[in-house]
């Protein structure tokens, strides 16, 4: 027998993160115990300050409130090399800074003798003010703590602070003005280096106002790289932010970069490198457009929110997993994981074969896939009994139901389109407006018909991506300035209410921080043409290449088990029982990576034998559920050479970690693993198994690594169970 002898190579944290676990420091990844948020006066009184020990932010509050340092505490890198306003609205065509210091000599850096001297702008919005309180839920979130591996805190645990601004100077020339409010909220969370800010704005005059354009953040940040000539493309600083105004991307990257986050020149730093003086080094977060939003008499504006998130180095897996972890902590729904299948028919004869099929396999959830004939504008009666009914028989059988509709990417006509300004065009090509007659109702039939049938899944394809409309004949907007602002709400506050009820959402947009579940993981959908052989690797690839932000619960991947985009027999898995080997590989790559594809066909099985198989391997993954849907250790990745491997990770279970080993070659493999055990927390020894072996026992190397003999058949898999000792 040939015998391929490989040794994976790993890459892992630097010595500054190997020094914290001999000792010097506790690594909040692994323990964030004891990083408990505070909101306190500094010494001399002069300043409030955020910090939960991993990072701190400074907001001096005398003669005006801006932020004078935003610091890592765990690496003592400073965020901050200028002063800015707080915030930056216009009202009524008027601009004004709201908080902000002037007379900063010069951009590059702050030194703190220099704030003593600076002063504050008459015009801009003066601070009153301040509050301290407890993070508050952004939304109802009704939990299915079945599909999630642990219980997550809502909202988060953590502390908010509230400063209060009245109007200057230019009150004087605007009397109503006096009466208007403007607070800037901030929270920052336990445990995590994160802090979330938003602005509101109260209407306390009697006239109604419009907020024209607003600025809830401007952060004028050190430069996360300097050049003298120009560049395409800009290394920024060391912070992963974020917004919940985010739409028309699969990353938070592609949803909010251009939208909602800005990175602008600084205009006041003369004293910069690049010659043309374009380093984009402040952060800007404000609405593309708009929101152009009436606000009466009484009534409040809210901003949408931004996240920041300091990291303490540039490895792409300690990024990668800082970045999991704020999704879990503000949109920790993101952890329900239900198993689901995509029905082709929605019939009543096939879907009721489908809830029987999977509660007999154990899977959790079916949507009726799109094409199906599943219809929720329907809104006959004997649509919505028919519905009812349906979903009343999978809920006695433990099984969630819902289906497809579809919503951009589609013309309706009847003027109810959107109305592009010239030379733009819709993002899917053809778009209605949300806030066309036909878009609320649109929206009305769907709570219709979600509250009437009682089903609690909804994949919601071709979700808004931003188009504007300029018609100034649809009810819900009035003109192209508030028309981004007034569709992108009607879909927020959509997703919120189903986050309050209970309904799932798959949605292929980054919409999670408004209440989605879970997104495309990242594939092309003719890549489930190809070859049966083929579609294995390229699956596990994709599944390395998409858990680097994502946790594996919130990508979903795709199991044709029907003919999908073509490709004949040699793509297809049915029939079932021909296909086994085939249907294993696809079950293990899945299950093993606890990532849920939507298995779309008419069955799950067609044999006992067939019926076997998927049992086994749904059991596999409840076995190790809470594991399985933790955070991925990218190890080797897939190209169908030598094994690959992920490993998930979590130092708060009892299996902390779980590591999963194919082999895509026509031959036996033995090998040296090495897996780097540090997320698992473990630090000294710990006991390994493979699949239901005997536990070994293996040392930790001082880079808290294990090499252990590993063996895989060919075209097979296997897995390891690892533990600590006490």
């Amino acid at each position: 027998m040939n015998k391929v002898i490989a040794i994976f190579s790993v890459l892992t944290v630097l010595s500054s993160i190997t020094n914290s676990r001999a000792g010097a420091e506790r690594d909040w990844l692994i323990d964030p115990s004891g990083y408990v948020a505070t909101i306190q006066k500094t010494d001399d009184g002069k300043s409030v300050q955020l910090t939960n020990g991993l990072i701190s932010r400074t907001i001096r509050l005398q003669p005006n409130a801006a932020t004078t340092s935003f610091l890592n505490v765990t690496t003592e890198e400073e965020f901050v090399r200028s002063v800015r306003p707080e915030a930056e609205v216009q009202i009524d065509s008027m601009t004004f800074p709201v908080g902000g210091l002037t007379g900063q000599p010069i951009h590059n850096y702050l030194l703190p003798k220099w704030i003593d001297e600076m002063q504050s702008e008459p015009d801009a919005f003066q601070f009153v003010d301040y509050q301290v309180g407890e993070i508050k839920a952004r939304f109802p979130w009704k939990k299915h703590l079945e599909w999630m591996p642990e219980d997550r805190p809502w909202p988060p645990p953590g502390k908010s602070l509230t400063l209060n601004f009245k109007p200057g100077r230019i009150a004087e020339e605007h009397e109503y003005l006096r009466n208007i409010t403007i607070r800037i909220h901030y929270d920052i969370y336990d445990g995590i280096p994160l802090v979330g800010k938003w602005i509101s704005i109260m209407n306390g005059s009697n006239r109604t106002i419009i907020v024209d354009g607003f600025k809830s953040e401007i952060l004028a940040v050190v430069e996360g790289e300097s050049s003298v000539g120009v560049k395409k493309q800009w290394r920024y600083p060391n912070m992963t932010v974020e917004t919940d105004y985010a739409f028309g991307g699969g990353t938070s990257t592609e949803s909010c970069l251009g939208k909602s986050i800005f990175r602008e020149s600084d205009p006041l730093y003369l004293t910069q490198v690049n010659y043309e003086r374009k380093t984009p080094c402040l952060l800007v977060c404000r609405p593309q457009y708009g929101p152009a939003q009436e606000i009466k008499p009484g009534k409040e504006f809210e901003s949408f929110r931004t996240f920041e998130l300091l990291h303490d180095g540039w490895d792409r897996e300690r990024k990668g997993l800082a970045q999991r972890k704020m999704y879990r902590t503000i949109a920790p729904w993101v952890t329900e994981n239900p198993i689901l299948m995509h029905v082709r028919r929605a019939d009543d004869k096939s879907v009721r074969l489908a809830i029987d099929q999977c509660a007999e396999v154990g899977f959790e959830m079916i949507i009726m896939t799109f094409g199906s004939g599943f219809n929720p504008e329907d809104e006959s009666e004997e649509n919505i009994l028919r519905m009812k009914t349906l979903a009343d028989y999978a809920h006695s059988k433990g099984i969630a139901l819902g289906g497809y509709s579809l919503l951009a990417s589609r013309k309706v006509g009847g003027g109810n389109d959107v109305v592009m300004p010239e030379g733009m065009k819709p993002k899917f090509g053809n778009s209605p407006c949300l806030q066309s007659r036909w878009g609320r109702d649109y929206f009305r039939k769907l709570h219709q018909f979600y509250r009437k049938t009682g089903m609690d899944v909804l994949e919601h394809d071709g979700s808004y991506p931003g188009d504007v409309c300029a018609s100034t004949e649809h009810p819900g907007h009035r003109g192209l300035d508030d028309s981004q602002w007034k569709q992108f709400a009607e879909i927020r506050d959509f997703y919120r209410w189903c986050r309050s009820q209970g309904i799932y959402l798959n949605v292929p947009d980054w919409y999670f921080l408004n209440g989605s579940n879970k997104t495309g993981m990242g594939y092309r959908e003719t890549n489930w043409s190809l070859p049966r052989k083929q579609q294995e690797i390229i699956e596990r690839q994709n599944i390395f290449d998409g858990t680097w932000e994502k946790t594996p619960s919130m990508g979903w991947m795709f199991v044709p088990l029907t003919q999908y985009h073509g490709g004949g027999a040699a793509a297809t898995i049915e029939p079932l029982r021909e296909h086994l080997p085939h249907y294993r590989q696809r079950l293990m790559n899945l299950f093993g990576a606890g990532v849920q594809a939507c298995y779309r066909g008419p069955r799950l099985y067609d044999a006992p034998e067939t019926r076997a198989i998927v049992k086994k391997w749904v059991d596999f993954y409840k076995k190790h559920r809470p594991i399985l849907d933790s955070d991925i250790i990218h190890v080797r990745r897939p190209d169908g050479r030598k094994p690959d491997c992920i490993l998930h990770v979590n130092p708060h279970l009892k299996e902390k970690g779980l590591a999963v080993v194919y082999n895509p070659t026509g031959q036996a493999v033995e090998e040296q693993l090495v897996l780097p055990l540090y997320y698992t927390g473990i630090t000294n020894l710990a006991l390994i198994r493979e699949r239901e072996g005997d536990p070994m026992e293996f040392q930790l190397d001082r880079q808290f690594k294990v090499t252990l003999p590993v063996r895989v058949k060919a075209y097979g898999m296997t897995w390891f169970v690892i533990k600590g000792l006490k």
